[in-house]
């Protein structure tokens, strides 16, 4: 796979490259794909929990938070780190995904000086964190949100219900949006709430996915109060403060991927094309093969082009919707290809390893999972939306009568 070198190369950042390779070696566990692959949820969370420790012993848990808050690597070493970890197949931090990266990017833009220290340490001990934004009757549409927060004395009081909220099952807070102002218009009148899920009135369902796995889950709030001083920012201007949270979904998070995409799953389809079939022969012998394998090396050495650029030097008003768009497709077009390459043989694959990314190997069972990452954030059609009318300042589409 082609070196992404605009953001990496002087000496430091090499130096840097060895450190983390010899860590990698000692403490990459070589049989985490094994030991997750079927595991409970129990064995699942506890696996996630002590690898998120692990990396935070070594300083590499939260490179993107500042420096006071145990961050503060530059964009050139965290390009690094995130290829070295990718390059020795580590386990991905899924469980503390929403936490490190979503909860601690709304903290930071919007958060108080005691809602950030009450809850930045402690997610770096472990606290686990869910995203309460999409509903059954508003989909992608965040704006369109029925979930209610009524203001009593110092408390709110909130009715709704949430839906494909990640990791929920076992989260100890939320980020929940709430209609506070039913009056208002739809992108106004929304807040922004801390809610922790130990609250009474909080039901939390698993939903079962195409792949046997139910990461996603529903969150059903009866009565729930919470208390006025988890509100994220002013009252009726949540919308605002949830663009910091799609923000890091859309943005410092896409690095991580499209590295992962460019050392772990790429490398892994060329491996599978090298493959020869009953009849001996590889599927990288068919010239069609070996020119797609082609194209999609260039389109994955762009994405990590782009999203290296884009963490570095942040300023379009489109730029995060376009990594978000190119990364999501393009994720399914590789997918799509490793199944078809697979054979009967990635058909019967019935389970991956729990703590991998969207390349685990099991092609069909990727493939399927990649499509979620077309909805979630902001659908491709929205992501398009975003770019014609904010990028390209293309006239909006007219609304139909």
């Amino acid at each position: 796979m082609t070196e992404v070198s605009s953001a990496v190369g002087d000496q430091a950042s090499e130096d840097f490259r060895s450190e983390v390779r010899e860590w990698c070696n000692v403490h990459v566990p070589t049989d985490w794909r094994t030991t997750q692959t079927g595991a409970s949820d129990e064995t699942f969370v506890a696996f996630q929990k002590e690898w998120f420790a692990t990396l935070r012993g070594a300083g590499y848990a939260v490179p993107h938070w500042p420096k006071e808050w145990g961050g503060g690597m530059s964009v050139a070493d965290q390009v690094v780190l995130y290829q070295e970890l990718a390059a020795h197949d580590a386990p991905r931090l899924v469980l503390p995904f929403v936490s490190i990266h979503h909860a601690a990017s709304t903290l930071l833009a919007g958060g108080t000086d005691g809602q950030r220290s009450r809850h930045l340490p402690a997610i770096l001990d472990g606290e686990i964190w869910c995203q309460g934004f999409s509903e059954p009757g508003a989909g992608s549409d965040m704006a369109a949100m029925s979930t209610s927060a009524r203001r009593i004395g110092d408390h709110y009081l909130v009715n709704g219900q949430k839906l494909w909220a990640s990791g929920a099952l076992h989260a100890d807070w939320c980020l929940l949006l709430a209609r506070t102002d039913p009056d208002a218009p739809k992108r106004q009148g929304i807040s922004y709430f801390l809610l922790d899920m130990t609250s009474p009135g909080i039901e939390v369902r698993p939903i079962r996915q195409a792949t046997g796995e139910a990461h996603f889950c529903e969150i059903f709030l009866n009565d729930v109060e919470i208390p006025a001083t988890q509100l994220v920012g002013p009252e009726n201007e949540g919308w605002q403060v949830a663009q910091a949270t799609l923000g890091a979904e859309r943005g410092m998070t896409m690095l991580e991927l499209a590295e992962r995409l460019g050392h772990g799953g790429f490398p892994w389809l060329v491996d599978l094309c090298h493959r020869p079939g009953p009849d001996g022969a590889r599927p990288l012998d068919d010239s069609r093969v070996a020119d797609r394998l082609a194209a999609l090396e260039t389109e994955i050495t762009g994405l990590r082009l782009l999203c290296a650029e884009f963490v570095a030097d942040h300023s379009g008003p489109a730029d995060a919707s376009i990594v978000k768009l190119y990364y999501s497709e393009l994720l399914q077009r590789v997918m799509d290809f490793g199944a078809e390459i697979g054979g009967l043989e990635a058909q019967t694959q019935l389970r991956k390893p729990l703590s991998s990314g969207w390349e685990s190997g099991t092609w069909v069972l990727d493939f399927i999972g990649s499509w979620e990452w077309t909805i979630p954030g902001g659908t491709s059609e929205i992501q398009r939306t975003i770019i014609g009318e904010r990028g390209l300042r293309l006239p909006r589409e007219p609304k139909g009568t």
